[in-house]
């Protein structure tokens, strides 16, 4: 049994449910930052960063900064991309709409490829913006969490290197990372940047990056300055050189106790092949999948390959919007997200399925959610008289 408080289970695409260990090690006594049983943990951590992201290449460089995901968008900006030139932000949803605001607030030039609210954008369309012009970084957004789609980033990443290769791929992996199949070697990915709160499995306060020796050069060989002081790789790259080969360092003080949390996560994520965490995800989001079908639901990703294991966003029916049906969930225990998408976000709820609440046997999560979705869809159905 849980030792944590009774509480509703939180199925959003995030913060997630989670694990006792993960929350006993938050209260993990007060101690030195530069202190040697820390340096190991951080030094650890680092490490296992390596095996969540499939990188045995020693020019690759982990980062854990804190702060949220969204850090990740300003050290892409600020760092491997200068004023004045140009990235391709492709497009899913809400967040490739923030990506580019970040990139534009550092002074580069970006330019969405947008794809139809559920979907995403087609290799052929890539290829031929690609071909337009010289692009410096290519972003991508794996999991897209208003719109619950799933990129296909290694085929992505294959046409990068085959038409622009000295174009560096840049993914946000916020709610992918530790759920979805990343590959950074095989690939060929340059970065992927992810948070703490989601298939990861720690609590917020965390901004985590995969950094390839390519993209770490780009940096080295940039005309300009970063634009930025505390998201400058200038100043965070030898603190985690450092750390990784057990030598204290100081830029800014990390929050330990996080640390310990995301070291005991992925002690336990990296204690079985990746490929089973990926494979348990994808059975979870399957059997989602085929409930709301059942319920005669349809997924704002309609194309099964668009569809991401994190998270399921479904689309309601005409008569019911999100404030329908999220009380009728919450009153049964269950919290669900309502809809993010800008343009469309009161006509669909969405449902997290990741980490925990996926992973450990013992809960009861995601079953006990679909029968509040069942039960509550049909309250709030009968309510409006439909």
């Amino acid at each position: 049994m849980s030792s944590q408080a009774a509480h509703n289970t939180l199925l959003i695409p995030g913060p997630i449910e989670f694990d006792d260990a993960v929350l006993q090690s938050m209260s993990h006594y007060a101690e030195s930052h530069v202190g040697p049983a820390f340096v190991k943990t951080f030094g650890e951590t680092l490490t296992l960063l390596r095996k969540l992201f499939q990188t045995t290449d020693p020019a690759a460089q982990p980062f854990v900064i804190s702060g949220s995901g969204t850090l990740g968008w300003d050290i892409v900006a600020a760092n491997l991309i200068e004023r004045g030139e140009d990235a391709l932000v492709l497009h899913t949803g809400y967040f490739g709409d923030s990506f580019a605001a970040a990139l534009e607030s550092y002074g580069a030039k970006a330019t969405q490829l947008k794809a139809p609210i559920g979907d995403r954008p087609q290799l052929s369309e890539i290829e031929a913006a690609l071909k337009e012009k010289p692009y410096k970084i290519i972003t991508i957004t794996h999991v897209d969490t208003s719109t619950g789609v799933l990129s296909d980033i290694k085929a992505v990443a294959e046409l990068v290197r085959r038409v622009s290769p000295d174009t560096l791929v840049v993914v946000d992996g916020v709610c992918s990372v530790g759920c979805e199949e990343i590959d950074f070697d095989a690939w060929g990915l340059d970065v992927v940047l992810t948070a703490s709160q989601k298939a990861i499995g720690c609590p917020p306060g965390l901004s985590i990056l995969m950094l390839s020796g390519r993209a770490i050069n780009v940096f080295k060989t940039r005309k300009t300055p970063p634009a930025s002081y505390y998201a400058s790789i200038a100043n965070w790259l030898p603190i985690m050189q450092k750390y990784e080969a057990g030598s204290p360092s100081y830029f800014a003080t990390p929050p330990t106790q996080l640390v310990h949390a995301l070291h005991t996560s992925l002690s336990s994520i990296t204690a079985k092949p990746v490929s089973e965490r990926f494979a348990i995800h994808t059975q979870a989001s399957d059997k989602v999948k085929a409930a709301v079908a059942e319920l005669g639901l349809t997924q704002l990703a309609t194309k099964p390959e668009n569809q991401a294991h994190a998270m399921t966003a479904i689309r309601l029916p005409e008569g019911l919007i999100a404030p329908d049906i999220l009380p009728g969930l919450l009153k049964r225990g269950v919290v669900f997200a309502g809809g993010l998408h800008k343009e469309i976000a009161p006509l669909y709820i969405r449902f997290g399925h990741m980490g925990v609440s996926v992973t450990d046997p013992n809960r009861k999560d995601i079953d006990g959610a679909i029968v509040a979705l069942k039960e509550a869809y049909a309250e709030a159905r009968k309510a409006k008289g439909l």
